[in-house]
């Protein structure tokens, strides 16, 4: 049974989902009070929802001049994306040997709820569903914390990737790829493939980079 969102955790939800979608765009400033106010709580939750949100790179915190959408460049995306792919290839080297079928099915069952998705503001979620459902027999929890908090740091630009930069149908052909290399068990394979996954998708991100923080 899954334990309820505090509501620091309540908070950031909402705000990260609304940075996601580009309502929040960088640079946008994130002041406790106003927060507060709309959110209809104390200060303290808000804080730590940003605090949260900081840790995940979403929100940059100036000891003077307070918190702010964070702004991305060409660089941190690929800063991102790099420590995904450190994390997420271990998790994944872990996770194959006691990967059940149940898993392998949920996982494919993801990428066809991807196909057939229509709002954009939902693939980033199903990217991570998919990605986790192939790590979550890593047996190292706090690991899969960690990809988790970088996943949510990129989620915005993976949005940006399937759907801006019609990355869609080739990042669905490199998913398909890992799951069956997967299904055979190939560790090493799974581990290439999806290195090649993540490499790929940084540097498409990364070119676009310049043009995506002249339109934020």
């Amino acid at each position: 049974m899954q334990k309820p969102l505090t509501v620091a955790e309540q908070v950031a939800n909402v705000l990260r989902e609304s940075i996601a979608e580009g309502s929040l765009a960088a640079g946008t400033p994130l002041r406790q009070d106003d927060l507060a106010e709309r959110f209809g709580f104390s200060r303290m939750p808000v804080r730590d929802a940003l605090r949260q949100l900081e840790a995940e790179g979403i929100v940059s915190i100036h000891p003077t001049k307070g918190a702010h959408v964070a702004r991305m460049d060409a660089a941190e995306i690929r800063e991102i994306f790099a420590v995904r792919a450190l994390l997420e290839g271990e998790a994944l080297r872990l996770s194959i040997p006691n990967l059940g079928k149940e898993k392998l099915d949920e996982a494919g069952y993801v990428l066809n709820q991807i196909d057939a998705e229509p709002n954009v503001g939902r693939w980033g979620t199903l990217n991570r569903a998919f990605h986790l459902a192939l790590y979550s027999a890593c047996g190292n929890t706090r690991l899969l914390g960690l990809i988790e908090a970088h996943h949510n740091a990129a989620d915005r630009y993976v949005r940006i990737l399937l759907s801006n930069l019609n990355y869609r149908s080739r990042s669905q052909s490199e998913h398909r790829d890992l799951l069956t290399t997967c299904r055979h068990r190939d560790a090493e394979a799974a581990v290439r493939v999806l290195k090649r996954h993540l490499s790929e998708g940084m540097e498409t991100l990364a070119r676009a980079g310049d043009g995506l923080a002249g339109k934020s």
